[in-house]
């Protein structure tokens, strides 16, 4: 037997509950960018805390990017490890709202055995753009009041009977109609599983049939069911409904590119045997732009550049950053955000081009640089602290100061890594909060970059 229990609300958990926000990625805390009305940025907001100008910057490249004013451009975001280069990224994606493809990569993704590099760069392009179609249809909606087939002899003689039509009788808040449809639309609705007394609608183009639910006229008093029930349809049975889709140009690519074979063995055969990455060709790239760029003309679709977030951008090679340089120009182009580490470094795929971030000159000359700075003391304790209420952790004030101060010595990372090792230790000696000892316990367990560098420096015989 199944034990049914009835959730009422999350907060009714108490001590060392599950309740709250589980950890499910670095930056699970960051909601947006924490800006007000005037795009000043608070001093900890969204998620955030300090980083204000890089913040407000951010701020200013959103505000382009939804007045259409950023196509061709792209950003690069330079600062230290662990100053909040991603979390920025992400937040100008959050900001730009959920419907807006956000394509993030590392810079060492691009390089392939199966696809060369400048194709799995545009390919990424290509995802980061988005393509949203307005479709209007005409549909058939309300409750079924009637579903009877009606047979005819077999044409191909025997004993058997075939449907020849069938009627179907629907009923809105507006009135009802009758229909008389396909055979192949029966085939739909037997599918669907539709009878008598359930919502749904008919598209009047392609035949297809979609039941929403069973109409709400016949629910019963029992509190659970396995059915839906949904309200009578509104308005007329026959009505014209606009329909939005939202696809990436990468989608529309590789529909384009993967050929329909036919009912054979082998052609269905081939289909198995295809490799699962496929280079698709310029041509046919330049051909669903003309379908795309035809469809904005009559007003079907409406084209959203989202955003290619590339970090550890060093890592590209001078092959990439040339065609990354025709690929901004492109009439066609997302808003391409670029992260890196690095100070003055070689160039990489060239011997003796040094240039800043590791990024070649003529395309740094096309970047707006936004700059994250190391994050002070107090700054690193409120970090902390709010990443210890997403984990869910509770943590006393000595011990939050004391990874304050080692966040400062060593990096934000390291602090905020040993926050889960130090909850593990405290539980299983008994608390509920994370104390000083805990702290340092995790600290003797985990090295930090330093200590870790001076170990190896001192042996030898280490590794």
């Amino acid at each position: 037997m199944v034990t049914i229990s009835e959730v009422n609300d999350g907060s009714a958990q108490t001590g060392g509950g599950t309740s709250g926000a589980a950890r499910t990625a670095a930056h699970t805390h960051i909601k947006g960018l924490g800006l007000d009305e005037k795009g000043i940025a608070k001093q900890a907001d969204g998620g955030f805390v300090g980083q204000i100008e890089a913040r407000e910057a951010c701020g200013v490249i959103v505000d382009l990017i939804k007045a259409k004013k950023m196509s061709g451009r792209a950003i690069l975001l330079a600062g230290g490890p662990s100053t909040g280069k991603t979390a920025l990224a992400l937040a100008i994606s959050q900001e730009l709202g959920p419907k807006v493809p956000f394509c993030p990569l590392v810079g060492s993704e691009l390089y392939s055995v199966e696809v060369k590099k400048t194709e799995a760069l545009m390919e990424n392009f290509r995802r980061a753009i988005g393509l949203r179609i307005k479709e209007t249809k005409e549909v058939y909606e309300g409750e079924v009041t009637e579903l009877t087939p009606e047979d005819a002899e077999n044409p191909l003689g025997g004993y058997g009977k075939t449907i020849s039509h069938v009627i179907v009788g629907l009923k809105s808040a507006k009135g009802t109609k009758t229909l008389r449809l396909d055979p192949t639309i029966y085939e739909s609705i037997q599918r669907e599983k539709v009878s008598v007394g359930d919502v749904i609608y008919i598209e009047a183009n392609t035949g297809a049939v979609k039941r929403v639910g069973r109409s709400d006229a016949y629910a019963t008093e029992f509190d659970l069911e396995t059915e839906e029930y949904v309200p009578l349809p509104k308005g007329e049975v026959h009505k014209k409904k606009e329909i939005v889709q939202d696809v990436t140009l990468h989608d529309l690519d590789i529909a384009n590119a993967r050929p329909q074979g036919g009912q054979d063995v082998i052609s269905i055969m081939g289909q198995l045997l295809k490799p699962k990455k496929t280079e698709i060709t310029e041509k046919l790239r330049q051909e669903v732009n003309k379908v795309v760029a035809k469809y904005i003309d009559q007003g079907v679709a409406e084209l959203v550049p989202g955003v290619l977030f590339i970090d550890e951008v060093n890592m590209l090679d001078i092959e990439i950053f040339t065609y990354l340089n025709k690929a901004l120009e492109s009439s066609i182009a997302p808003v391409v955000v670029l992260a890196s580490n690095r100070g003055m470094t070689t160039v990489r795929g060239t011997d003796d081009v040094i240039s800043p971030h590791g990024v070649p000159p003529d395309l740094i000359d096309r970047l707006l640089i936004v700059r994250t700075l190391p994050y002070a003391r107090d700054e690193i304790r409120s970090i902390v602290e709010r990443r210890a209420n997403v984990e869910n952790l509770k943590i006393e004030t000595a011990a939050l100061d004391l990874l304050a101060d080692m966040g400062a010595r060593t990096s934000l990372r390291y602090a905020v890594q040993l926050l889960s090792p130090s909850g593990i230790l405290a539980g299983t000696a008994g608390r509920n909060e994370i104390t000083v000892p805990d702290i340092e316990e995790a600290r003797m367990l985990f090295l930090d970059v330093r200590r870790s560098t001076k170990i190896l420096e001192s042996a030898n015989n280490y590794l």
